[in-house]
């Protein structure tokens, strides 16, 4: 039996010693991610928060999907987030190349790395040493990585991209489904809405035919009309009228 301790170790980052123990923890802490009690950026920010915490090596983690149009990032830092905007904004980086293809991107010194000059000094910059790219299997319209960085050069080499992948794979099904959840939340506000919408219209048209002992059709061209003239949406002109009809507006 597995036993998860209920705390980091001190220096709040985990060793090659500390695995595999802690690394099943960390697989079992997002499966345990429940999508009805956080939002998508939520499970963003707490599988990059897992990856720094549970990856040795890790000063700092991001996490970023991409779709045709958009893409989106969540870091565990300000430095790891620009670093990751940088890149996804110009389509040009380890993290863009992880995204793209099977293999791990390991940088084990950015400053004499040649491969992304421009990125480099960035990272450079930042304090960045070392870096380590995987990418995220994703549904086919979507792409990602999940990218760690660190101060100390080499931090990141065998067991640690070995352990990375993994990891990756256990995120990316946390963060499809959490993509799954919002967009059928979405769908189901939306569907709600839209019945609200027509229960008030056909109460509206059932006014005006009561009013004016016209059809359905005619009803509801009357309410289209006054839509437009008064430039306010059909359901507002509808909802107007049945809150008058009902003594609800006074």
């Amino acid at each position: 039996m597995v036993v998860c301790r209920d705390h980091a170790p001190a220096a709040g980052k985990l060793t090659l010693t500390d695995q595999p123990v802690e690394s099943l923890c960390t697989f079992a802490e997002i499966g345990q991610i429940k999508f009805s009690e956080t939002d998508l950026n939520g499970v963003f920010a707490r599988v990059a928060d897992l990856a720094r915490r549970s990856l040795p090596g890790a000063d700092a983690a991001a996490v970023t999907i991409i779709s045709e149009f958009v893409s989106r990032t969540v870091a565990t830092g300000d430095h790891a987030r620009r670093l990751e905007e940088w890149q996804h904004e110009r389509r040009v980086g380890p993290s863009v190349d992880a995204a793209a293809g099977e293999l791990p991107v390991v940088i084990a010194d950015v400053a004499a790395d040649p491969r992304w000059a421009e990125w480099a000094a960035h990272a450079t910059a930042a304090g960045v040493r070392a870096a380590l790219s995987v990418g995220l299997p994703m549904h086919d319209s979507y792409s990602g990585a999940l990218t760690v960085y660190s101060g100390t050069p080499s931090a990141f080499e065998g067991e640690s991209v070995a352990l990375a992948q993994t990891f990756a794979g256990y995120a990316a099904v946390a963060l499809a489904n959490a993509h799954l959840y919002d967009s059928s939340s979405s769908l189901a506000e939306h569907l709600r809405r839209a019945m609200e919408n027509r229960a008030v219209i056909e109460q509206a048209k059932g006014i005006i035919m009561g009013e004016r002992r016209c059809t359905a059709d005619e009803a509801f061209s009357i309410l289209t009309s006054i839509s437009q003239d008064t430039n306010r949406k059909l359901r507002e002109v509808a909802a107007a009228l049945v809150a008058k009809a009902t003594g609800q507006d006074e």
